[in-house]
């Protein structure tokens, strides 16, 4: 094989099998890209089950350094701190519905027994703007609240089919989350077995030297997305509290509701926070109109905080990356890769930086030395 890579044909050969490779990429990439999402569809559970073992992870390894650090056996101490992280999450999200699906049902029965005060006051707001209701032909569905329930069962019966469609998908994927919930734990169970493998497969491939560069790539690789997931949910801890205390204050309803809903859709880049405020202002707009304006108002301002300041500082300062490589980031990875890229932005702009920093640079430099490479300066005599 090294005989062959000194002929110059075999070095023009694979340039043309990659420039073909790529032109065929280029050209049929919906069908390519289409591809890989079905490919990678088969494996959903799998992919699923690795991201749920990396999150759980690192309570897992707390657990281990702290509650179980006096077992000597090592597996028995991954096994038990495993374990114990699996039940704590599953108390965690047990709790976490106990206190939010009685506001939930509270809120169902409020609105359901106030859909005539709630059309009343659809009315009253159209009115003060100047719109008619038969205007956007809304006259009969707010009338009364016969008319809301005849709305919707109607609505219901004609897209039974539609809603039993969706109903069957969600159940599927509630089915997928736990057999990808199930097969986390086994991951997590094995992770030292399978680190030991990936580590023994990466050092019988490449030479001992580039083994422990990719090694510390890794490292700090993964060490940038535990920082980003803590900082993330640090992030959408503190705009839900700030939130409820707002509308603890003006006195508001559904405080631990809106709070809650305003906190998970913040952990979606871009398009959660206007989720999270679309939400809570039709629920508080039924309530009192001015209730909704407040809140729209306080969620944009505090949106604006939180995209220019807050996150740029919580994130650029705990990953060593400057808050504007942070923002153009966010809007590269969202105009080249949609949801995922802006989701994956701030580590991915973290991990090129510590690509750029500690082994593009030092190449360059050292490249620029006598003894790495480059010939020296000569000097006419």
């Amino acid at each position: 094989m090294k005989h062959l890579k000194e002929k110059p044909w075999f070095n023009y050969t694979i340039a043309a099998c990659i420039a073909v490779i790529l032109y065929v990429v280029l050209t049929h990439l919906p069908g390519v890209r289409e591809g890989i999402r079905t490919f990678l569809g088969y494996f959903r559970p799998v992919i699923l089950g690795c991201v749920i073992a990396y999150l759980i992870n690192p309570l897992s390894k707390l657990y281990e350094r702290s509650v179980f650090r006096r077992i000597k056996k090592e597996k028995t101490r991954e096994s038990l701190s495993t374990v114990l992280a699996f039940i704590t999450v599953v108390l965690f999200l047990a709790l976490l519905m106990l206190i939010l699906i009685p506001q939930l049902i509270e809120s169902i029965s409020m609105f359901v027994a106030n859909l005539d005060t709630y059309a009343a006051t659809v009315n009253d707001v159209l009115d003060r703007i100047g719109v008619s209701a038969s205007t956007l032909h809304l006259d009969h569905v707010i009338s009364s609240s016969e008319a809301i329930l005849e709305t919707v069962t109607d609505f219901v019966k004609n897209n039974l089919n539609t809603i039993l469609s969706m109903s069957v998908s969600a159940g599927k994927e509630v089915l997928l989350f736990l057999i990808a919930f199930l097969l986390s734990i086994y991951l997590l169970c094995s992770k030292r077995r399978l680190k030991e493998g990936g580590k023994r497969l990466l050092r019988a491939s490449v030479s001992e030297s580039r083994y422990e560069k990719i090694k510390d790539f890794f490292a700090k690789s993964h060490k940038i997305f535990n920082r980003y997931i803590a900082f993330n949910l640090l992030d959408s801890l503190i705009i839900g509290c700030v939130n409820a205390l707002f509308m603890t204050i003006l006195g508001m309803p559904y405080v631990g509701l809106v709070s809650f809903v305003v906190a998970v859709t913040n952990l979606i880049p871009t398009f959660g926070p206007v989720i999270g405020a679309g939400i809570g202002g039709f629920v508080l707009v039924l309530v009192k109109p001015w209730y909704a304006l407040a809140f729209l108002i306080f969620t944009v301002v505090l949106q604006c905080v939180d995209a220019y300041f807050i996150k740029p500082k919580l994130f650029g300062d705990s990953l060593g990356v400057p808050g504007l490589w942070i923002l153009v980031g966010i809007v590269i990875g969202g105009r080249m890769f949609g949801i995922v890229g802006i989701l994956l932005a701030i580590p991915g702009v973290a991990i090129l930086d510590m690509l750029y920093k500690e082994y593009f640079m030092p190449w360059l430099e050292a490249r620029r030395k006598p003894d790495g490479g480059s010939p020296p300066e000569q000097t006419g005599e």
